[in-house]
Order: C-alpha cells, then sequence, then structure tokens
C-alpha cells in the first residue's frame, strides 16, 4: 500500500458529495414508509406490504459487505459510481411502478418490490463506501467529528423522510395532459436529482483513491454469502407473520442459512482473498465492536417498532402525529452523535462515550417498559428523546473503533462488516419483537388478538387519513404486548452494554499509517 496526500479542497468537495450520497441512503430508508398506505391501496397489494421493504432489507444487506470488499480491490470511486447508477435506475423504475398497468403478467405491486431489490442493491454501497472514504481521506482521530456530522445528517433524514413522504403523497398528484402522476411516486422520484448530482460530484471532483489490495473477486464466497443471508432474512422478516415459526418452510431456510454459512466459513479459510477474512475475527475490537453494535441495532427495533402501532390503535392518536412523536428520538439522536464524534476528535478516545451512550439508552428503555404508567405523548417524547441520546455515539464509534484496530488493507471490509452487522441485528431485533409480540397477544384472555389484523387496520386508517379509535380492550392488549417487547428490549441492552465494557481502548492514530507500517490493534488497552 502507498500513501497518498490530499489538498483541503479536495477533501471538502469529497466530504460534501459524500453528504449528498449519505442524505440520498438515509432519506430512501424514512422515506417510503409513510407513503406505503397509499401506494397498496392503489396498486392492491396488502398481502404484499411488507415484501416492499423486505426486497430492500434483504439486497442491501448482504451486499454490503460485498461492496465493501470491491471497494478494497477496485477502489472506492468506481465502487461508489456503480453503486448510485444502480441506485438512481432502480428509484426511477420504482416511481413508475404499475403506472402502466399490468407488464407481462407482473402486476404493479410485484413491479415495485422487484425495482426496490434492485434499488437496494444500489443502497448497499452507499453508507459502507462513504464512510470507507472518510477513512481514506482521515487519520483515526479526526473521524470522530465528522462521523458524528455524517450521524447527525442521517438523525436529519429520519426526520425530514416522513414528513417529505407525507407531503409528496398527500399533496404532489399532478395532471400532466389527460395522464395523472400519482404524488406517492414523488417518493421515489426525488432521490433522482440528488442521485445525479452526487453522480456529478463524485465523477468531476473526487480524487482518485488508490485500491489497497491487489487480488481476484472471491465469486464463490459471495454466492455462499448470499445463499447464507438471503434465506435468514427472509425467514426473520416474514416468519410469524406469513408462515409460522415452525412451518417446514422456515425450518427449510434456516436449515440453508446454517448449511450455506458453514460453507462459507470453510471456504473464507481458503481462499487468498476472501470477501470476509476469518482472521479479523481474532481481532477482539473487531469482534466485540461488532457484536455491540448488533445488540444495540437489535434493541432499538424492540423499542422503536411498535409504537406508531400501540399510538394509533392503542390511544387513538392519528398516523401523522404518531409520525412526529418519533421526532425527539431523532433530535435526540443528532444531539448525540454530534457531541460524541467531536469529543472523540478532542480526546483521542471512544470508550467513555461508548459507556456514557449505552448507559443512558439503558436507563431510558428501563423508563419506558412499562407504558401502562406513560399517559401523555410529551411524557413519551422526552424518554424518547433519551433514547435518542444514548444511541446517538453508537452511529459512529463502534466503526472508528474497528476501522482503527484493523489493517489498513481490509478498511473497506472491516467498515462494511460494521454495517453489516448492525443491519443483521436490526433485521433480528424486528422479527423477535414482532413473534413477542405476536405471542403475547395470543395469549391474551378470551381467545387473544392478531397481529397481522392489527396492522391492517393501522394501514387501512392511514390510507384513508382517519384516526385509528382506541378501543379500550385494544388499547389495554396492546399495553400489555409492547411493554413486554420493551422487557425484552431493556435485557437486550444490557448485553450490549456488557459488549462495549469488552472492547479494548486503542488509542486513536493521529495520523494515516504509511506504507506498510502496522496499525495499533496490537497496542496495549488504555483505560
Amino acid at each position: 500500500m502507498t500513501s497518498q496526500t490530499f489538498t483541503d479542497t479536495e477533501r471538502r468537495t469529497t466530504l460534501a458529495a459524500l453528504m449528498i450520497v449519505f442524505l440520498l441512503s438515509a432519506l430512501d430508508q424514512t422515506i417510503v414508509s409513510t407513503a406505503m398506505p397509499r401506494i397498496i391501496s392503489e396498486l392492491n397489494g396488502l398481502n404484499l406490504y411488507s415484501w416492499v421493504t423486505t426486497a430492500y432489507l434483504l439486497t442491501s444487506t448482504v451486499m454490503v459487505p460485498i461492496w465493501g470488499k470491491l471497494g478494497d480491490i477496485f477502489g472506492r470511486k468506481p465502487v461508489l459510481i456503480t453503486g448510485i447508477s444502480i441506485f438512481l435506475a432502480g428509484s426511477w423504475l420504482s416511481g413508475i411502478s404499475g403506472e402502466f398497468g399490468t407488464i407481462l403478467g407482473v402486476p404493479g405491486m410485484v413491479q415495485l418490490i422487484v425495482f426496490r431489490a434492485l434499488q437496494g442493491i444500489g443502497g448497499g454501497a452507499l453508507f459502507t463506501t462513504a464512510f470507507a472514504i472518510i477513512a481514506d481521506l482521515y487519520p483515526p482521530r479526526e473521524r470522530g467529528k465528522f462521523a458524528g456530522i455524517f450521524g447527525s445528517v442521517f438523525g436529519l433524514a429520519s426526520v425530514l423522510g416522513p414528513i417529505i413522504g407525507g407531503y409528496f403523497t398527500d399533496h404532489g398528484t399532478v395532471q400532466v395532459g389527460t395522464h395523472t402522476v400519482a404524488g406517492w411516486r414523488w417518493v421515489f422520484y426525488v432521490n433522482l436529482p440528488l442521485s445525479l448530482l452526487s453522480l456529478f460530484m463524485v465523477i468531476v471532483k473526487m480524487p482518485p483513491l488508490e485500491h489497497r489490495r491487489a487480488g481476484k473477486i472471491d465469486f464463490l464466497g459471495a454466492a455462499l454469502l448470499i445463499c447464507a443471508f438471503v434465506p435468514l432474512l427472509l425467514v426473520l422478516s416474514l416468519g410469524g407473520h406469513n408462515f409460522a415459526w415452525g412451518s417446514p418452510r422456515s425450518l427449510g431456510l434456516f436449515a440453508l442459512a446454517a448449511v450455506s454459512l458453514a460453507a462459507f466459513v470453510f471456504v473464507e479459510t481458503r481462499v487468498s482473498n476472501p470477501i470476509l477474512p476469518m482472521h479479523l475475527f481474532q481481532n477482539k475490537v473487531f469482534t466485540t465492536a461488532n457484536t455491540a453494535g448488533f445488540l444495540i441495532s437489535m434493541a432499538f427495533m424492540g423499542v422503536v417498532m411498535f409504537l406508531p402501532l400501540f399510538l394509533q390503535l392503542g390511544r387513538g392518536v392519528p398516523a401523522t402525529v404518531s409520525g412526529m412523536t418519533m421526532l425527539p428520538l431523532m433530535a435526540g439522536l443528532i444531539v448525540g452523535s454530534t457531541i460524541a464524534g467531536q469529543l472523540v476528535t478532542k480526546t483521542g478516545k471512544y470508550k467513555p462515550f461508548m459507556i456514557a451512550g449505552a448507559s443512558t439508552l439503558l436507563v431510558a428503555v428501563f423508563l419506558l417498559h412499562d407504558l401502562s404508567k406513560i399517559t401523555s405523548l410529551p411524557l413519551l417524547c422526552l424518554l424518547l428523546a433519551f433514547v435518542g441520546l444514548g444511541l446517538g455515539p453508537g452511529q459512529s464509534l463502534f466503526n472508528i473503533a474497528t476501522q482503527n484496530a484493523v489493517d489498513p488493507r481490509d478498511l473497506g471490509v472491516a467498515t462494511s462488516s460494521n454495517q453489516f452487522f448492525r443491519q443483521i441485528g436490526s433485521t433480528v431485533g424486528a422479527a423477535l419483537a414482532g413473534t413477542l409480540l405476536t405471542a403475547r397477544l395470543a395469549n391474551l384472555p378470551g381467545g387473544g388478538l392478531d397481529l397481522g389484523k392489527l396492522e391492517g387496520m393501522a394501514v387501512q386508517a392511514a390510507a384513508k387519513g382517519e384516526a385509528a379509535h382506541a378501543d379500550p380492550v385494544l388499547q389495554a392488549a396492546l399495553v400489555h404486548a409492547v411493554s413486554g417487547v420493551m422487557v425484552a428490549a431493556l435485557f437486550v441492552v444490557a448485553a450490549g452494554l456488557a459488549a462495549i465494557l469488552m472492547i479494548p481502548a486503542v488509542p486513536l492514530r493521529a495520523r494515516q499509517p504509511v506504507g506498510d507500517a502496522p496499525v495499533l490493534e496490537k497496542a496495549e488497552p488504555t483505560n
């Protein structure tokens, strides 16, 4: 590996381009949710509702480590250009899904699912490549403030996404001649100018970033990775809703995932240029930081996943108000991420702020665990703001710790692995939260309630712009069920805090390594 220097102008223009890329990716994860009730109403796809999200999740998640490795081999710039281009095409095609009716026997809802999967393939390159490029430009100690800013961009997108999505859905319908373009389609079309702007800046303004490692692409490893995690993500996303956990379909998917994962590990220990080098798991920082990121992401999904359902059906709150209730959480996340990033750059230490964030999250979730005692929206908003403050440091610090501890040649795959484990954690958290909620609803006296019917009620109410009626029996059932999910999340946060305590406090490098200089992964931990 050769050293490479960058001018201040190159760094600034590259950061501006990356912020647009990051905003693009973050917006897409939040802007679609508010449009979904109207989409399934127009495309007649309530039975396929979850697949629109699942398709994007599947492809974006499994592609993260593959894009990271390709960045190590071919360089970040061509990988980022390719990812943005695929994302742009997927956004445009998602927008025209069903516009011309059934095409070649494929209905509009299925078209949307296929194009969302394509969009996810490109989206998988955006987050991980942006963080890897920051690591190429700045030494670990300086990355804190920029990672904090990027975490704030994610929080801002989480706030703006539902608002923009709701506005376009409600007010964006336009008449072009005799043809009507539905407002929800602009939720996808809004990606196009941002994609084109970021593509222009990356191609024209971003300096060429030298590739880190020569070698052939591990096609077998990539195929086995897909075969391992696509079935796993499928069964975690759809199990318990579309088919029972103990059904032959679920067990078959779990078995395929397990066999493929074992084969993947076997292959990766024998190829010369693996997709995910197994020696990274011998690095204690890499292993513990990824474990902590997995657990914190898992707990986060358990906390927030069913709060909108609880508010709409349990409290009779309109869909718009339930969405606005999440704004304090995102505000806390922005503040926590920014402050933690600045303090890491100032002090050169990351572990104290990880511990502080996880401890704050633990206290906040404990105060949330009994929803029967939270009768006012202002109190709920305050507690969610503290949840955000606790989550903020984790948006960047797990990644910084991992990047600081690995050989620079493995920077891309280490960065993508961190994102990969966090996305898997979110998926596992969503699946377990759904399973626990379903079980608690089913075991209620009088035959129980069905989660699928409850979600259908919320979706139909949102599509009609109505507030769901707060039925006393339904309210009590949801308080009982969602509180159980919060209790489970409390234990997961505690496990995440325990994992953070085991992360070695390796000093952050103040300068980029030159040539083949050793990295500090073997340095003695400091307090």
